[in-house]
């Protein structure tokens, strides 16, 4: 890396929010044709730095240089000029357009009389399409594509209109194992172009095969920056949250097996799962392991009752059930941490209190009037217990760390009370000092007796955890390893059986 160009160059950044440092003394460099980490616990100031980037956020103090020229960047139009591009995590496109006029969206080919050369979009949409072998026709409506395919859609809009400097925010927290391998392609390929790329992800597995260098901020500075291959993940994780985390996957395993509490035969609902069998025993964590579309959330919101069945049977304590909505299956002691948090889990604009309480209202209502005491009460407890980070009850929720949003989330289902947790995608998006928090709950939970099914598309976070582990794949069960016979070889053999 000695002979390449230095593309850009962060010096001494400052930011301020009002009652937040959010970033102090930031130095960050890229190089052209390198894939530079960018990795930190949520609040450690990897957005705002980005955000600044991206003309988003206007600097406080400190220089942004480009080839070695210091530029100014107040706007995204000024990013844009300076040939930077961001992928954000949620992508910002138009579903219900084509791919071509996505791509060229806000940069459309005029023609005359106010209108648009749909014709030469199309020609020059697929010439792109096909130079980075993507064989979808440009006609084709973004909402018809994976969440890969519209994330490829992005890095190509991106050096379509010559992108040096991209930054990818969490690419590959939806995608199965075969569209990251897709994408970690298109990112080598992207490098021999001499395109600089920022990498961010809470994967530190992806960090080690796909980057030349690691930098690591916490508390808004940078605490050092390293070459990958000669940084090990504990060093990493070190530098993050300040301490070694020694037990980061928390588990402590039984040595007999509790009673059936949960079974399911012969599962069916709508075109996503058919005939799927498995059992639940009480303080077990069965793991559900899968590719992305394998139906494991499927699965799971059938079981809570979100999805109707269109056959097969339930049973709770050997007592065979109906689950036609949520509300039967909370009657039942069985709660759902949904895999979608922002869209299905926490009310942004509310505070912790709400978010919290929402589902036990029934307990803290007297007559009419809400029991306050009660409720203070109720949510100071889970914030205790959980270690829940946040300046008071009061705080919005959409304020809080993602890792501190998903630990709401959970306190809302514990406070019913129940007896089978579903917990799809415990820990995505979410940074190591979370995940290792959320792994010492669910352990705990384990011992109470409590029983956790765990949907998650980390292996290692699947082997670690599980007592048992249920691989699907094509909506049904391919296999039921116990402990001990299941291996990240074993178990990716099985999700991909038949394909």
């Amino acid at each position: 890396m000695a002979n390449q160009d230095i593309l850009l160059e962060m010096r001494g950044v400052h930011k301020r929010f009002p009652g937040v440092y959010a970033l102090r003394d930031v130095t960050f460099d890229l190089l052209a044709g390198e894939v530079h980490a960018l990795l930190g616990e949520n609040g450690a100031g990897k957005s705002t730095l980005i955000k600044i980037l991206g003309g988003i956020h206007a600097i406080d103090e400190g220089e942004i240089h480009i080839d070695g020229k210091r530029v100014e960047i107040n706007s995204v139009a000024d990013a844009q000029k300076n040939h930077i591009s961001i992928i954000h995590q949620e992508l910002a496109q138009v579903p219900h357009m084509t791919i071509a006029e996505n791509i060229f969206l806000g940069k459309e080919i005029a023609g005359g009389f106010f209108s648009v050369r749909r014709q030469e979009m199309l020609k020059r949409a697929q010439a792109l399409l096909n130079a980075y072998d993507f064989d979808v026709p440009a006609y084709k409506k973004l909402a018809e594509l994976t969440i890969a395919q519209r994330q490829m859609i992005e890095i190509i809009k991106a050096v379509s209109f010559n992108a040096r400097i991209l930054v990818m925010d969490e690419p590959t927290s939806s995608l199965s194992d075969k569209e990251v391998e897709f994408l970690f392609r298109t990112i080598r390929r992207l490098k021999e172009e001499s395109v600089g790329i920022i990498y961010i992800s809470h994967r530190l597995s992806e960090l080690f095969r796909v980057s030349d260098r690691v930098t690591v901020l916490r508390d808004g500075m940078v605490i050092g920056t390293r070459n990958t291959q000669e940084v090990k993940q504990n060093e990493l994780i070190a530098m993050m949250v300040g301490r070694e985390l020694s037990n980061y996957y928390t588990r402590s395993f039984r040595e007999e097996r509790g009673s059936e509490i949960l079974r399911v035969e012969n599962l069916s609902s709508g075109d996503q799962i058919h005939n799927v069998s498995f059992s639940l025993y009480e303080g077990e964590i069965l793991g559900l392991a899968g590719l992305v579309g394998a139906g494991r959330s499927e699965v799971c919101r059938a079981i809570f009752g979100l999805d109707a069945l269109t056959g097969g049977k339930i049973f709770v304590r050997g007592e065979p059930v109906r689950i036609a909505c949520a509300d039967d299956a909370m009657r039942l002691g069985i709660a759902l941490v949904p895999e979608d948090r922002k869209k299905e889990g926490i009310f942004r604009i509310k505070n912790v209190t709400f978010n919290i309480t929402l589902k036990v209202l029934r307990r803290i209502f007297r007559g009419l009037k809400v029991d306050k005491a009660l409720e203070y009460r109720t949510a100071d407890e889970y914030i205790r217990s959980l270690s829940i980070k946040t300046p008071g009850q009061e705080q919005l929720v959409g304020n809080l760390s993602g890792g501190n949003q998903q630990k709401v989330v959970i306190a809302r289902w514990l406070a019913t009370e129940p007896k089978i947790l579903i917990m799809d995608e415990p820990t995505r998006g979410v940074d190591v000092g979370a995940k290792a928090e959320i792994y010492g709950i669910m352990n705990e939970l384990a011992k109470r007796g409590v029983s956790i099914i765990m949907v998650s598309s980390e292996l290692p976070e699947i082997i670690n955890m599980s007592d048992r582990v249920v691989v699907m794949g094509g909506g049904t069960v391919r296999a039921v390893l116990e402990r001990g016979e299941f291996s990240q070889e074993r178990i990716m053999t099985h999700a991909t059986e038949g394909m």
